[in-house]
């Protein structure tokens, strides 16, 4: 008897050893899209909504399904991953998502960078909709997400974090329970404001350096087996060309935007605020990043500080 060798497609491999679960995917952004497709990866079934019917396209294109309600989405979806932009549009999301009703086994999961207290409300809307919910933010930038590396930091209950462990997996590779809802979002927004501090304080060095005279390259490579190093100087270094592949590199272009850190830093400055905590360099970060954004700069990766630092220092 013989036999012939039929090589399957990747697609028909995936609907093969598809896990069943249905997953529902709200926000295409930059990480979004690639968070959602590693789950595609994984063998997950996906249903997805933006409001960008491009982005919508682009997920469909590679099997997802789409959808042109969230309420619908989440009534067909084991989890519900969502990833937005802001307070208001998180809030009124979820508000709009549940109002007819959910189903009782529905896992949501809110990705997005927001106030802690913004979790903790839509927490409550989803419990007395009959479902589950955890804030899970990520740290890991667009390559974290590319490469499904990020960290996921996630507030719930020790059952809720059990349940969502494993799923989150999918697109990271550290999962951390910090405790309660909202408490994934505090540990977000306290490591954003040390992300913007760092940058900027790696920008200042960097043109430093340089107008002494330093080779850029050679003294990069002191800071990262120095004690200056940090996420800044060893995976996005602000100056170009050395960090190949990021957006320092590409004119700035991707990347973690001005604008969601100038948004962050303001999270931080409204928690800090409330909880008396004086953040006196997490409020100085916060100024440069506005004024960035005021030089319309906002849509360029915030390592494009050090673009700016240059070209003010060589107008003296």
């Amino acid at each position: 008897m013989a036999f012939r060798i039929v090589k399957l497609s990747p697609n028909l491999v995936r609907m093969m050893s598809t896990n069943a679960t249905k997953v529902g995917f709200i926000g295409l952004g930059q990480m979004g899209n690639r968070m959602a497709t590693n789950l595609m990866n994984k063998g997950y079934k996906l249903n997805v909504y933006d409001i960008s019917a491009e982005a919508c396209d682009v997920m469909k294109s590679k099997g997802a399904e789409v959808y042109k309600t969230t309420q619908e989405l989440a009534k067909n979806s084991e989890f519900v991953v969502t990833m937005l932009p802001n307070n208001d549009i998180v809030k009124n999301t979820y508000e709009d998502m549940i109002k007819d009703g959910v189903n009782n086994n529905t896992m949501f999961i809110d990705s997005s960078t927001v106030d802690p207290a913004v979790s903790q409300y839509v927490q409550q809307i989803v419990k007395s909709a009959g479902a589950s919910f955890v804030d899970a933010p990520v740290s890991g930038g667009v390559m974290g997400a590319q490469n499904a590396t990020l960290t996921f930091m996630v507030g719930g209950t020790p059952e809720e974090f059990e349940k969502v462990k494993d799923f989150l997996g999918g697109m990271g590779r550290k999962i951390t329970h910090c405790g309660t809802y909202g408490m994934g979002e505090a540990a977000k927004i306290c490591n954003n404001m040390m992300l913007a501090i760092s940058m900027i304080g790696t920008a200042e060095t960097m043109n430093l350096a340089i107008r002494l005279g330093l080779d850029p390259k050679v003294f990069n490579e002191i800071i990262n087996v120095s004690t200056g190093r940090t996420w800044a100087s060893e995976v996005n270094n602000p100056v170009p060309g050395l960090s190949p592949g990021t957006p320092p590199s590409n004119d700035y272009k991707g990347g973690f935007s001005t604008a969601l850190i100038t948004k962050d830093l303001g999270l931080a400055s409204s928690v800090a605020t409330a909880s008396n905590s004086p953040i006196l360099l997490g409020g100085l970060a916060h100024n440069v990043y506005r004024l960035l954004c005021t030089h319309d700069l906002g849509n360029k990766d915030f390592s494009v500080v050090y673009d700016f630092i240059k070209k003010q220092t060589e107008k003296k």
